[in-house]
């Protein structure tokens, strides 16, 4: 699963890491929930990429009215090139969601603990989107998304059973491709990150409340960063 995320590195470094163009700066997010309007990253039909902004919570291009259904803000990879609610996105609508980091919760002694999971090099990451434009009856787009999930690896499982699917930069082109059909070829770059690759640590339960949104967050609670 993934329910929390942040984005907090400079412009210039997703400009560079997804080799896209932005209109707009982004500004620090330490602690993105569902509903949040965010850049997400689409490959448009004259192979430009290009940040658009994007509501957290999926509505689909042939719902009649978005309050009767409920707007999901993940989606199983293994299922959603069939699933009627994702499959239309599948096809047309593929998108990377930039991140830093994202967030997951442990039970511990009848609590919950949050941690914070990001990759070892601090590098922002790719997570594997489907977006979707539903026409309002005034005639203008809302723009939405979910992020699919994968079985979790080594490092995750211990929290969740689910991890955002995380995609390789090697595999950017070929997820973003409006043209790309082949389903097989994009089930295979929706795999389980390499847990080698990543680190998690537990944080403040002041993630908890989305009304928390600061640099402090990222703070491990035991002062190092640690394997889950």
């Amino acid at each position: 699963m993934c329910g929390r995320y942040a984005l907090y590195g400079p412009i210039s470094r997703y400009r560079e890491r997804f080799d896209a163009v932005a209109s707009f700066d982004f500004g620090e997010r330490y602690n993105i929930a569902p509903s949040s309007v965010v850049p997400v990253v689409r490959q448009a039909a004259d192979g430009v990429r290009r940040f658009v902004l994007a509501k957290w919570g999926l509505v689909p291009a042939w719902v009649k009215d978005p309050q009767a259904v409920r707007h999901p803000i993940n989606a199983v990879a293994e299922t959603a090139a069939v699933k009627p609610m994702f499959r239309h996105a599948f096809r047309k609508g593929r998108v990377l969601v930039p991140a830093d980091a994202f967030y997951e919760w442990k039970a511990v002694g009848g609590k919950k603990v949050p941690y914070l999971i990001r990759l070892r090099d601090q590098l922002p990451f790719g997570m594997a989107g489907l977006l979707e434009h539903w026409r309002t009856p005034a005639g203008d787009d809302l723009v939405t998304f979910t992020i699919l999930t994968v079985a979790a690896n080594a490092l995750i499982s211990p929290l969740h059973n689910r991890m955002p699917a995380i995609v390789r930069p090697e595999d950017f082109a070929a997820w973003l491709d409006p043209e790309m059909a082949d389903v097989e070829r994009l089930q295979a770059i929706l795999a389980p990150y390499p847990d080698r690759l990543m680190e998690a640590f537990a944080i403040s339960p002041r993630i908890n409340s989305p009304r928390n949104d600061s640099a402090d967050l990222l703070r491990p609670m035991d002062g190092e960063p640690n394997s889950a």
